[in-house]
């Protein structure tokens, strides 16, 4: 089950790249020649930049997605993410996209005689609806909004104890080869004792890109977390995340209409303020772009 997402991107890769293996006519011909065009069109609408190491992209996108995080607590203990929560983004019809995301496996590297158990945690989906955008050639900007929805499948306490819902907004604008994308939105639990355990937690996040050549974009993001409720009612936990993202490296480079293409990438996240669970946080990415 670990290894569930590292296998179904293996499969879109090579479902996408034979399928591709026909783009190069004049019209587009077979299912995914036609749904690849479709979305080459809609996403013309909007600037290209990188998706983030974090925050969430506020265009449209489609891909398949696997994270892996590793977390330094203040007591030197760590525990390892693998998917973080990651699967599929697809773009339906203009202009939505959902994403379907796997429950992340965690594990905890801890002494036997404490009561955390490596387990899954709870499964996620999306659905976004791109309010506004422009290319370059019309402002270069992007405004959406989406919800994202966890459902409490975690084993071991490895998740949340109620659904939740986390209604956001997020923007860009771009300056050049630099752009600035900024989200918020709020995770609210359906009940208790979620309710009381967390609180209803604002977040905050904003990523600053420059894009240097064809595939390199270095980034800094603000990961900002204001807690409302709970036991840390009142109080802000940040960090700040340098990272980069290298893609999208095309499968056929030559054909500007191509779709398929790796993207991978990786950044630290460091604890700026004196309240934070993890001291600082490895963040390694592999994208399908299908």
């Amino acid at each position: 089950m670990k290894n569930l997402s590292v296998a179904v991107l293996i499969l879109f890769a090579v479902a996408s790249s034979y399928a591709q293996s026909d783009s190069t006519k004049a019209e587009p011909s077979g299912f995914y020649s036609r749904w690849a065009a479709r979305t080459n069109a809609i996403q013309s609408k909007q600037p290209p930049w990188a998706v983030p190491l974090v925050t969430t992209y506020t265009g449209l996108f489609q891909v398949l997605r696997t994270d892996f995080v590793r977390q330094i607590t203040p007591t030197h203990t760590d525990t390892w993410n693998l998917d973080n929560s990651k699967a599929v983004n697809f773009i339906p019809w203009d202009p939505v996209e959902f994403a379907i995301d796997l429950p992340p496996f965690i594990k905890h590297n801890l002494p036997p005689s404490t009561s955390s158990k490596d387990g899954f945690g709870d499964f996620s989906f999306l659905a976004k609806y791109r309010i506004a955008s422009g290319n370059a050639q019309h402002g270069t900007y992007t405004l959406s909004a989406w919800v994202l929805t966890t459902i409490p499948t975690g084993s071991y306490k490895n998740g949340s104890t109620n659904a939740t819902f986390q209604p956001n907004v997020g923007a860009g604008k771009g300056f050049g080869n630099f752009d600035v994308q900024s989200t918020i939105g709020a995770t609210l639990p359906t009940g208790s004792p979620a309710t009381n355990t967390s609180g209803r937690p604002i977040l905050w996040n904003t990523a600053a890109q420059y894009h240097i050549g064809k595939l390199f974009w270095p980034e800094v993001e603000s990961n900002s977390t204001f807690f409302q409720g709970g036991p840390n009612d009142g109080k802000t936990q940040e960090f700040m995340t340098p990272g980069i993202i290298i893609g999208k490296c095309g499968l056929h480079p030559s054909d500007p209409k191509s779709r398929p293409g790796l993207a991978f990438g990786g950044g630290m996240q460091i604890a700026t303020s004196h309240l934070h669970t993890y001291n600082h946080e490895l963040v390694l990415t592999v994208r399908w772009i299908y």
